[in-house]
């Protein structure tokens, strides 16, 4: 069983709060200019598709779908990988894949060969590096921080990711209206390697896997991981609503872009701006989580979010242009509260309560089912709007995603004000 140590230089240190906590703030740092690139993704690789390859509706929802799959092709077994590898160093190498992946396609069109194909295999490439790094993310946070550091934590790295989907769009639209939306991906491509330099200079010493962890059947590692999320009641319902909400959540996203761009004829900085814009909410949600969660527990916390998560969504299909943006703007930052709030609570409720030595197994556990809805979600949007009509995509997706927080009341934490400390079992 691999243990954990949390001995890094700036243990003595994180005392003074963990601004003052030199390892957190690397991984902090690279987290930071990681996600601020990826989101310029978002927004850059469809209006890529959309203004070089004047790709059509389904096929920039099938981009959004394939960035999203490898959590269904791969991510068991990155699980049980991860559980048996160094995790920085794992982490490390996706940054420099991911940045590979994005240098590739300005490349590609300096030299006349972009294709959406092209597209699709950056996509999958950078999801699948995204498997592994996420993954691993979750797991080295606690071997970082200490037990009670870990909400705190979250939260810093939640209104962080969260700043970032207000910030890379905009990047991406102001950069798409300048020079071209092919030049913000060079700028993803930088962000990753930055991402990478940060990562080599933290100094904490993670324990490595024994010998018996590397020589157990895979099998019955992610067998292990799958078993625990299924018998657990709390994990159990919330990965089941994390999946439900994603479908709603990812299927109007994934034909937003195309909805903006082509009925309400916006330009795409004004559309890099609406997609920033719609996302302060979860800046807030961030910064409010741990403070929600200590007045009305975490558990509540957690229904507090679903609620701001779903019924907000019903304000997005009443966008029109000119003063009827207000109503998507309102929407969407509505629901980046209530998703953060949610995520900075399940996040720290998921590192503290899981056994260590199964938390990589766990965390993909529940997020093949989470993100793996996703690529089925975008790939529905995008046959309902090539079928239907994009506008009629995004009113099916943002209904479901206002009926999902019932969800949460089929579960133990409607019962509850605060969520357990660790497994009944224990």
């Amino acid at each position: 069983m691999t243990t954990t140590t949390h001995a890094g230089p700036g243990r003595a240190r994180a005392r003074g709060g963990l601004l003052r906590h030199r390892d957190f703030r690397l991984l902090w740092a690279g987290q930071t200019v990681s996600s601020i690139g990826s989101n310029v993704t978002t927004v850059a690789l469809p209006l890529v598709a959309v203004a070089v390859l004047d790709a059509g509706t389904f096929q920039v929802a099938v981009l959004t779908a394939a960035a999203w799959l490898p959590w269904l092709l791969i991510g068991l077994p990155a699980g049980a990988w991860v559980d048996r590898l160094p995790r920085r160093p794992v982490m490390v190498v996706c940054d420099l894949l991911c940045a590979l992946a994005f240098l590739s396609v300005p490349l590609a069109v300096a030299l006349d060969r972009l294709t959406v194909g092209h597209l699709l295999l950056v996509a999958l490439g950078a999801g699948a590096a995204r498997v592994f790094f996420e993954t691993a993310d979750q797991v080295y946070l606690p071997v970082v921080l200490r037990p009670e550091q870990l909400p705190e934590g979250n939260a810093k790295l939640q209104a962080t990711q969260t700043v970032s989907y207000v910030v890379g769009p905009g990047i991406a639209g102001l950069i798409a209206q300048l020079t071209g939306a092919v030049a913000a991906l060079l700028l993803d491509a930088i962000t990753f390697l930055l991402s990478a330099a940060f990562l080599l200079r933290i100094r904490t010493v993670e324990p490595r896997a024994g010998r018996a962890g590397r020589s157990r059947s895979l099998r019955r590692d992610i067998a292990e991981g799958l078993r625990f999320v299924i018998r657990d009641p709390y994990l159990r319902v919330l990965t089941v609503f994390g999946a439900a909400s994603n479908i709603g959540l990812t299927g109007y996203q994934a034909v937003l872009v195309v909805f903006l761009v082509r009925e309400l004829r916006l330009a795409p900085g004004m559309v890099g701006a609406l997609v920033a814009v719609m996302s302060v909410g979860g800046i807030v949600g961030a910064l409010l989580a741990t403070r929600l969660a200590r007045r009305c527990g975490t558990a509540r916390g957690i229904l507090v979010g679903a609620a701001l998560t779903g019924p907000p969504a019903l304000l997005i299909p009443l966008a029109a242009p000119g003063v009827g943006l207000v109503w998507p703007a309102l929407g969407g930052m509505l629901i980046g509260l209530g998703v953060a709030v949610g995520n900075v609570l399940k996040g720290a409720f998921r590192q503290t309560y899981t056994p260590h030595h199964l938390l990589g197994r766990v965390t993909v556990s529940m997020h093949l089912l989470n993100f793996g809805a996703i690529p089925l979600a975008a790939v529905l949007a995008g046959a309902v709007g090539a079928r239907y009509g994009v506008g009629t995509a995004i009113t099916v997706m943002t209904t479901w995603l206002a009926l999902t927080p019932m969800i949460l009341f089929i579960g133990p934490l409607r019962r509850r004000r605060d969520l357990p400390a660790a497994p009944a079992a224990s």
